[in-house]
């Protein structure tokens, strides 16, 4: 159980072969390489017993210790493993790269796989993550006001082989109060910046000429994005998207009609500071009424006001109608009038 099979992460990432995380569960769920799947040596708390054991008594009792767990998983460890064998040799970290990616990748070879091992473990992951954030790239910025359809517009412009990266769809979130509805659970921050640097590495890896993402504030719900890319878009152009009122309310609508009273009257009333008492009693009198339409038209001069006020710090801003077309449509036209390349 040497170091002879642990490779650095410029390495690792040049091999194929399917990515093992052997952390515990928790460890895994707070923020992993995203494709890795978890094979955990330890339990949370059983890795809870070994630290303290290693802590108040030492090295070696916390080994015996962990040895002593881990024991009677050989068997099912190696059938999980062994279930990997079609993909490939298996790339195996943990937290530092210690023992317990070394005691895993042991088990591979005993059934006659080659792994190897991430030098550093997941630490040495996270400062390859949170390098990406310092390097420039070449970003351009999609804005808008709520409503004008911006993330499918971007998620057409991707299907046309655009450079994209989805801030919202990364976060599981759509940036406002209401933008959770729906959708999954966040992901962690810390994960979120391994789920953003690993798509700017493929973006960079293609030599993109430019990767197109939406205009959002810093927090997209409880997910923040890295200090380094968000000043970067607060300097990237700005193309403006616009679309007629009837339109965008219609839009607001598709998204948020089916969520039901109760969780946007909830959403709602996170804001009613905001939108103060008049607006906020008009938007709860619509959602009641379940007149969906009518609650967008009462909170969407809230959002409009924040949105320009936002919008005024752009370094620089080209706005288009696109009133009236679909997002493909939207897409094609981006393209013909030559606002956004593909690559």
């Amino acid at each position: 159980m040497g170091d002879s099979h642990a490779i650095s992460i410029e390495q690792l990432r040049k091999v194929g072969g399917p990515l093992v995380d052997v952390r515990s569960p928790g460890e895994y769920a707070q923020g992993h390489w995203p494709g890795a799947i978890n094979i955990p040596l330890f339990s949370d708390a059983e890795r809870a017993e070994v630290g303290t054991t290693y802590k108040r008594e030492g090295r070696l009792p916390a080994i015996h210790l962990g040895l002593a767990m881990t024991g009677p998983k050989l068997s099912h460890l190696a059938k999980e493993l062994d279930k990997l064998r079609n993909q490939g040799d298996p790339r195996i970290y943990c937290w530092r790269g210690g023992m317990r990616s070394a005691s895993v990748a042991w088990l591979a070879e005993q059934i006659d796989l080659k792994p190897t091992r991430l030098d550093g473990g997941y630490k040495s992951y996270r400062r390859w993550v949170l390098s990406r954030f310092d390097q420039p790239f070449p970003l351009r910025v999609m804005g808008g006001r709520t409503g004008t359809g911006k993330t499918d517009l971007l998620l057409a412009l991707e299907q046309r082989g655009v450079a994209v990266i989805d801030l919202e769809g990364l976060a599981h979130h759509r940036g406002s109060s209401f933008g959770g509805l729906g959708l999954p659970p966040q992901p962690s921050t810390e994960h979120y910046e391994n789920k953003l640097a690993e798509v700017l590495d493929r973006h960079q890896l293609a030599q993109a000429r430019s990767i197109w993402l939406e205009a959002e504030s810093i927090q997209v719900g409880r997910c923040r994005i890295p200090k380094g890319l968000f000043d970067q878009m607060q300097q990237a152009p700005v193309l403006e998207i616009q679309r007629n009122l009837d339109e965008r309310v219609k839009q607001l609508v598709q998204v948020y009609g089916h969520q039901g009273g109760e969780l946007l009257a909830d959403a709602t009333q996170r804001i009613s500071r905001r939108l103060g008492p008049q607006r906020t009693a008009e938007a709860l009198k619509a959602i009641e009424q379940r007149d969906w339409s009518q609650a967008c038209r009462a909170m969407l001069d809230y959002y409009d006001r924040c949105y320009d006020h936002e919008l005024k710090r752009s370094a620089g801003r080209i706005s288009i109608d696109l009133s009236g077309q679909d997002p493909d449509q939207a897409a094609d036209k981006l393209i013909q009038l030559g606002h956004v390349e593909a690559d």
